[in-house]
């Protein structure tokens, strides 16, 4: 016996209804039901996640987008094959900033798939000018903050980060009624952006570093403070205040960008487990890792 029961949640009551995706209630042995998702309206899968490169591809119903690809694109091919997902759905790809980890494969593989390159002004004039592989044309395709725009069916707004590099920005991108944030590479998390990412129904948050490792870590003074800074990378501590906020409306977060010097997988946990609290059970938590997804270690989310 399989019961199909409407979901009712409170970011869906205001003006567009129940959610639209079916959840199927099944019965177990004990005589309870458990959840069970036949089919997902997006997913978010990561391929990279780090300072040695970053790349996730969000699907929905019409094909995919690469959000950043800061591999060679033969190795992001290759990582994108290996999570099962198909080259030929990419309908573009989105670019967050200009710095190398997250742009090295951009220029080839806009080429190869003979997709739009989607980015700020300043990231796109960057990238153009120092940035290319080659001088054969690609298309581009200028973006601005707080202003939706459509690839396919996929309305995405682009939001202000806080991290140094010319105009980064971070994606809300939606499909029919699902929406996945991603926040990377800042420093800090404005009110603004958190109003943003609530709206979301999962979100990619930035966890990148312990600021005890990074204090007595190994890297320069001059990194230290670049990294602790407004305009740096965001700490444990400082994503665990957000998730405090955030965890009373998204359940589904993948926490990126860890550093491998000064940060650890389990302190990435903690430290949200700190921040959800009585939440923490209730909420589907992923540490994404330099390797990406795979089939013993799948870093998805599924809506």
């Amino acid at each position: 016996m399989t019961l199909n029961i409407p979901v009712q949640s409170s970011r869906y009551l205001q003006g567009t209804g129940h959610k639209k995706h079916r959840i199927l209630f099944s019965p177990v042995p004990s005589g309870k039901y458990h959840r069970v998702i036949p089919f997902h309206a997006m997913q978010c899968t990561i391929l990279a996640s780090g300072s040695k490169g970053n790349a996730m591809v969000i699907e929905g119903s019409g094909g995919a987008l690469l959000v950043d690809a800061g591999l060679s694109a033969k190795e992001t091919l290759f990582r994108l094959i290996r999570a099962g997902r198909r080259p030929d759905d990419i309908r573009a790809i989105l670019v967050t900033h200009e710095h190398g980890d997250h742009i090295a494969g951009v220029d080839v593989l806009a080429r190869r798939l003979h997709v739009p390159v989607c980015a700020t002004e300043g990231t796109l004039r960057d990238f153009l000018a120092n940035r290319r592989a080659s001088d054969h044309p690609i298309e581009t395709r200028t973006c601005h903050y707080n202003s939706e725009f459509c690839v396919g069916d996929f309305i995405i707004e682009p939001f202000a980060t806080s991290h140094d590099a010319n105009e980064p920005c971070g994606f809300s991108i939606r499909d029919d009624d699902i929406r996945i944030g991603c926040c990377t590479d800042t420093g800090i998390v404005s009110p603004k952006m958190l109003g943003i990412l609530q709206r979301c129904d999962g979100i990619v948050l930035e966890s990148n570093h312990c600021p005890v490792m990074l204090k007595e870590g190994p890297y320069p003074e001059s990194l230290k403070r670049r990294i602790r800074s407004a305009r740096g990378h965001l700490s444990n501590e400082a994503a665990a205040r957000c998730l405090q906020i955030l965890g009373r409306d998204v359940h589904m977060i993948i926490l990126g960008h860890v550093s491998e010097i000064n940060n650890t997988p389990k302190k990435v946990r903690m430290s949200a487990r700190d921040g959800l609290g009585l939440l923490y059970e209730e909420t589907s938590l992923i540490v994404a890792t330099q390797d990406g997804t795979s089939e013993t270690c799948p870093q998805v989310l599924r809506l």
